[in-house]
């Protein structure tokens, strides 16, 4: 099955529409762009194996691009937008890339990438024009717009995040597949949420994130109608599930978050009608907000948590969360262990380290000491995560190995605390770290973005603080509280938190030693 297929059934059927603007793109359209733009890799001597990059908004091109090295047997790297240019420059370089494309939109962090990566034998920029760039638009003109003749599937390349320093490529092997067939991703959403020809898919996040990339291509294969928020807004999100009639949609907690701010007379006048399906991931969602939005939206919230690695899954409904609260759910064609530090299988409740058994293998690109140190003895795999199982096999979160704080020689898990200070009224966001303490090595320290910034100072903190120590142990709670305009989250909703870390390497006090600063 494939999105390119059945033109005969539905030619002029909406592929993709871009919501703000509202231009769609009909398969038949979506099938010649892609097209040429293959037709354009095989001209430019790039076949089977070869590697391109990608960096811009969400926009249609993005899957031209997408779809074009897919089909021709390709891996293609969508690049974050939020990233600096020698951080561009890094996935460019390690992923292989032959060619670039990008937008006139993302020329402050693209046009000095040409003298940076001396691999790439080609550049294009499409909406405009940028100096080195080749337009791509009149190079796709060129193109003939029928299959190459050596179609085969190609994957995608992602990097990880990169919270914490330079992100890791995650290469697997091209499918053994010819165009056409069915993926399993494609194959998973028809069997467990009935995708079809019928569904309209809202799609708020960034593309070059991999749940927002993976689940439109897949929903295209199997000829649904995906709405595209080429920058996610809160009341246009809302107005959007109505407006299109949306079936299925897919968030972040920090989207809930947004939406649950608008004016409640105006989320109870959403026209949700038609919403039968929300998914979300990327992110840990606090209870409270959860629960918030099944009583707005009702129980049609299905969490999964994966990673980009994709060797391991869980999900979990809102039946079943309503009697799990705070789950991530149970294991999902794979198995799912808690260890400690020396490798040991640990009791429920007991919290450790995530490792998944029976999941997709992968490896980490130029990078085989990474790989070696997620996998075990046993072959069972782990990007980090830290949690505990329940006595029924649900899967909870704690935190991520890399952000445990260790204070007085105790483990403190962030997590748990940033959900502490989300539950109060004033709390936008909070971001919790260590930092380092002459005394106990680490003190837990906060940073929160208030819903009212000229609340935002001594006062607030104090109350935030006494808040804390009446709900989690003192060890637990925030030394300080520093407020900020906005906290350093990435489009997809992860928290940057090294960058906020940075801030306070200077000096171990930091830039605002005490209760209640503003920065």
């Amino acid at each position: 099955m494939y999105p390119f297929d059945k033109l005969d059934k539905f030619p002029d059927k909406a592929a993709l529409v871009m919501a703000g603007s509202g231009r769609a793109t009909s398969y038949a359209q979506l099938d010649r762009s892609s097209n040429r733009f293959a037709q354009l890799l095989r001209h430019l001597g790039l076949g089977h194996d070869a590697a391109i990059a990608l960096l811009m908004e969400n926009r249609s091109e993005f899957f031209t691009v997408c779809w074009g090295a897919q089909r021709s047997g390709l891996f293609y790297t969508p690049v974050a937008t939020h990233l600096a240019t020698a951080e561009i420059a890094y996935i460019i370089n390690d992923c292989g890339a032959r060619a670039f494309v990008t937008s006139a939109e993302q020329a402050d962090n693209t046009a000095d990438l040409p003298g940076l990566c001396p691999d790439v034998q080609a550049w294009f920029v499409c909406g405009g024009e940028l100096p080195g760039y080749r337009s791509l638009e009149g190079e796709l003109d060129d193109m003939p717009d029928h299959p190459v003749d050596d179609e085969l599937e190609g994957c995608e390349m992602l990097y990880s995040s990169g919270t914490t320093g330079y992100p890791k490529g995650i290469r697997n092997p091209l499918p053994d597949r010819s165009v056409g067939a069915i993926s399993p991703m494609a194959a998973a959403l028809a069997v467990a949420y009935g995708a079809d020809e019928n569904t309209v898919y809202l799609s708020p996040a960034p593309l070059y994130h991999s749940a927002p990339l993976r689940f439109n291509m897949a929903l295209q294969r199997l000829g649904a109608t995906c709405v595209v928020m080429e920058k996610f807004d809160a009341r246009s999100a809302v107005r959007l599930l109505g407006q299109h009639g949306v079936t299925m949609s897919q968030w972040v907690p920090t989207h809930f978050s947004r939406m649950l701010q608008l004016p409640k007379q105006l989320r109870e006048k959403a026209d949700l009608s038609s919403h039968r399906l929300a998914l979300h991931a990327a992110a840990p969602c606090p209870v409270s907000v959860k629960e918030q939005m099944i009583d707005w939206w009702g129980p049609i919230l299905t969490e999964f948590y994966s990673a980009t690695e994709g060797n391991g899954a869980t999900q979990i409904s809102s039946e079943e969360w309503l009697t799990h609260k705070g789950s991530v759910g149970r294991e999902l064609g794979c198995r799912v262990h808690v260890v400690d530090d020396e490798g040991e299988e640990l009791a429920a409740g007991e919290i450790g380290t995530v490792y998944f058994e029976g999941g997709r293998s992968f490896e980490y690109h130029n990078a085989p000491e990474k790989t070696a140190d997620s996998v075990d003895a046993r072959g069972w795999s782990t990007v980090g995560d830290i949690g505990y199982l329940d006595e029924e096999g649900y899967l909870y979160l704690t935190d991520r190995k890399a952000d445990m704080i260790i204070s007085g020689g105790v483990n403190i898990y962030p997590q748990e605390t940033e959900n502490c200070l989300l539950e109060h009224p004033s709390v936008a966001d909070a971001a919790v770290f260590g930092l380092p303490d002459s005394d106990f090595g680490e003190q837990v320290k906060a940073v929160v973005e208030a819903i009212d910034p000229l609340a935002a100072g001594g006062q607030l903190a104090d109350e935030l603080m006494a808040w804390c120590r009446d709900k989690i142990s003192p060890l637990k709670c925030p030394r300080s509280i520093d407020f900020v305009d906005h906290l350093p989250r990435t489009e997809a909703g992860k928290l940057r938190k090294h960058l906020l870390k940075a801030r306070y390497d200077q000096e171990p006090s930091g830039p605002a030693s005490g209760p209640g600063q503003s920065t």
